[in-house]
Order: structure tokens, then C-alpha cells, then sequence
């Protein structure tokens, strides 16, 4: 059973309290740290130019490994823009190199997880996506953006609490904004005790299994605009 949407809000309203809206560009400089993933990803691009119109997943570990997209959504021209290790902030920052070159019809994300880790507070993750919202509506107003939100895993629940406030903030965003969708995977990802399902993650009980990719399809396939061959 999903949490209800209201009493997670309101546990961080005060947070959100003058709040300011974060900018793109004054969003953290990353492009040292990525700087070989993300142009690797345009080398790529030069040697063989995807073709623009399709749909670009972009985020953190869980896109990156998502090594069977294409076969998975055989229906759609599927682009994968993952850099492991990315939180929401960096997806944001390289947005002009990786997402917006392809024009897509639709973006989906996964990132916020290695935020929680790194310290930041479902806030900043939230700031984190509409700072990457609107660099993308500057230069792509009619594009779709699916915010895949974040999972819960059997290493990080301690987290659990602040993943569930973060994905509240982003969900009620995107229930009031025109062109955005809220991909809730969380739920699905549990048991009937309330914990992770243990076959949905490999080893480090961190990252997915092939049985986590297959519900993810699942889910995300319910998202997607119509086929586009």
C-alpha cells in the first residue's frame, strides 16, 4: 500500500519554507569528476549520431546498467544517458551535452538516491529536478519528463524515510505541472512484510537484478508515449 501523499509533504514543508528556486546554472560543478563518462557519450554521437526524436533515459547507476533498454522497449527508439555514481544535480549540469543534442519527445529520469548518501535532503533533490525541468523547457517546451522515483534497496533502508519524502515532493510537482509524469515504482519494489524483495537486486542487495529490470519495464512501459516503429 502506497503511503498517503499528504503526510509526507507536509514532514517537509518547513524545509521547503523560503526555499529558492535553484537555477540551472548555479546548480554544482561537476564536469570534473564526469567529465570522461559524458564525453565518451559525445564521441559516440559523432561516430554514429543517434537519431533525434526518441526517448533518452538519463540518471545515475540504475539507467547506466540498464544494459537491455533497447531490447526491452523494442518499440521505441531508446537512448541510454546514464553516468553511475550521478546524482540529480550532475544529470541537470550536463543536460546540454547528453539530453537536450537529441531532441527527444521524452526524457526519463533516475536519479536521488546517491544524494540521500552523499547528505542532501529530499529538498535539494527536488530542487535538483526542477532546475533540470527547466533547462530542458528552455530549449524543449512541448518534451515529456518521466521521473522514475527512487527505489528503495536492502543496503540504503535506513534511508527509507527520506526517499519517501523526496519522491513525495517530485510526485505532487508533477501531478501539477503539464508535461511531467511520476514513474512510482517504490511500491512495487516491496514485499508483503514491507521490505525490498531480495530477488529484485543483485549481490550488493544495492543494484538491480535482471527480475528488477523486468518490473521496471513493466512499469515504465505504461509511461511511454505511442510506439514510434
Amino acid at each position: 500500500m502506497r503511503p498517503p501523499l499528504l503526510p509526507l509533504l507536509l514532514a517537509v514543508s518547513l524545509v521547503l519554507a523560503g526555499l529558492p528556486r535553484v537555477a540551472a546554472e548555479a546548480l554544482p560543478q561537476t564536469s570534473a569528476r564526469w567529465e570522461k563518462e559524458i564525453a565518451a557519450y559525445e564521441q559516440a554521437d559523432r561516430a554514429n549520431p543517434p537519431a533525434k526524436g526518441g526517448i533518452v533515459f538519463v540518471g545515475s547507476s540504475s539507467i547506466r546498467r540498464w544494459l537491455t533498454l533497447a531490447e526491452d522497449f523494442p518499440r521505441h527508439r531508446v537512448l541510454n544517458r546514464g553516468f553511475g555514481g550521478s546524482q540529480m544535480s550532475d544529470s541537470a549540469h550536463f543536460a546540454e551535452r547528453i539530453v537536450l543534442p537529441y531532441e527527444p519527445r521524452m526524457i526519463v529520469v533516475y536519479a536521488g538516491g546517491n544524494d540521500l548518501s552523499a547528505g542532501k535532503t529530499p529538498a535539494e533533490i527536488f530542487s535538483a529536478f526542477q532546475a533540470f525541468v527547466e533547462k530542458v523547457r528552455v530549449k524543449l517546451p512541448e518534451t515529456t519528463i518521466a521521473y522514475i522515483s527512487i527505489a528503495g534497496n536492502p543496503k540504503r533502508w535506513a534511508q527509507v524515510e527520506r526517499v519517501k519524502a523526496a519522491n513525495a515532493l517530485i510526485e505532487d510537482y508533477a501531478r501539477k505541472n503539464p508535461g511531467l509524469k511520476f514513474i512510482d515504482v517504490f511500491p512495487h519494489m516491496l514485499g508483503a512484510d514491507g521490505l525490498p524483495r531480495p530477488e529484485l537486486f543483485v549481490a550488493d542487495r544495492l543494484h538491480m537484478s535482471p527480475a528488477g529490470y523486468e518490473l521496471w519495464t513493466k512499469l515504465v512501459d505504461q509511461a511511454l508515449p505511442p510506439p514510434d516503429r
